[in-house]
């Protein structure tokens, strides 16, 4: 007796909804992403050898650009009614400050949010006058405990 083969009969799998899924995954991720918020002035940080996370909120910025400007960033929240409905959203304070103002602004900034922490981010190209003014002025009103951002050296 004579065995027939059965034919072998091909499988096609449909990828269409996969595709439509990973397309779903991929928007939702990108709308609800939160990116870092672009800098209103870039500087060119020390290197250093240390390294130190810093929180992703809750942070009272001071930069100190290469001509020795000095500017406050933080973020309030603030309540919009929308459609009758108050819906709380962030907004970022951008503020130019000197030597001497700098410390009322932080002060402003830490009553609003009492958990912030204050990170000072200089220039490498930024002058000792300017960071020791506001160190004094930072000192003069309380405010010891602050972090100055350093860029990580690199080892070979």
């Amino acid at each position: 007796m004579k065995i027939k083969k059965k034919r072998r009969l091909g499988i096609r799998i449909d990828m269409t909804p996969m595709v439509d899924i990973a397309f779903l995954l991929l928007i939702f991720y990108m709308t609800t992403t939160q990116f870092k918020p672009p800098e209103k002035k870039s500087v060119d940080l020390p290197s250093s050898h240390s390294e130190v996370s810093l929180p992703d909120k809750d942070v009272i910025n001071v930069t100190v650009t290469k001509q020795d400007s000095i500017y406050v960033d933080y973020i309030i929240k603030k309540t919009v009614n929308i459609d009758g409905r108050d819906i709380s959203m962030p907004v970022r304070i951008y503020d130019e400050a000197t030597t001497a103002t700098v410390g009322s602004l932080i002060n402003a900034a830490r009553v609003r949010n009492r958990m912030a922490f204050l990170v000072i981010k200089a220039d490498k190209d930024s002058s000792y006058g300017t960071m020791e003014g506001i160190m004094k002025t930072l000192q003069e009103q309380n405010l010891t405990r602050f972090q100055i951002i350093t860029s990580l050296e690199q080892t070979i």
